[in-house]
């Protein structure tokens, strides 16, 4: 699968990061395309800006929880930020507690240098993008993709 070409204004917004952050959150767009693409449940998401930032949704079928790309302005991490109200960052924490960094119950942490940990944020993603799915007792693949 292919991403969808970046809107505008998504695309001015990840022209605002620094460079190795801009690459960074760029390949986490790439495996939040691919991961949803993994899941028929999910849909085609909506790519879009929330508070300024790239915000990815699942708006086609309600299946997850809204993820957006920033950073946060005490870190010079990449930053994959989800709903506070969630179980999402705790799930991840429980899953992959020395693999990433994380903040509060809102944001998991990525060096802007190095190798990105694909398969384990492909799980986080997948969780993310599925779950309300799981709240809803639907039953919610949460494996892996294959990369």
């Amino acid at each position: 699968m292919t991403e969808p070409i970046l809107p505008r204004e998504v695309s001015r917004a990840f022209d605002a990061f620094p460079a190795p952050m801009r690459k960074r959150l760029l390949q986490v767009r790439d495996l939040i395309f691919a991961t949803a693409a993994e899941h028929e449940e999910v849909g085609r998401l909506s790519e879009t800006l929330k508070w300024g930032e790239p915000a990815y949704l699942t708006e086609e079928t309600g299946s997850g929880s809204t993820i957006r790309l920033g950073r946060l302005k005490d870190s010079d991490h990449a930053a994959v930020l989800f709903n506070c109200k969630t179980t999402l960052v705790d799930t991840f924490r429980e899953r992959f507690p020395d693999q990433f960094e994380y903040r509060q119950t809102r944001a998991l942490l990525l060096p802007v240098a190095g190798k990105l940990p694909k398969r384990e944020l492909a799980v986080c993603l997948s969780l993310a993008l599925t779950y309300h799915l799981d709240r809803r007792g639907g039953k919610a693949k949460i494996e892996a993709v294959n990369l």
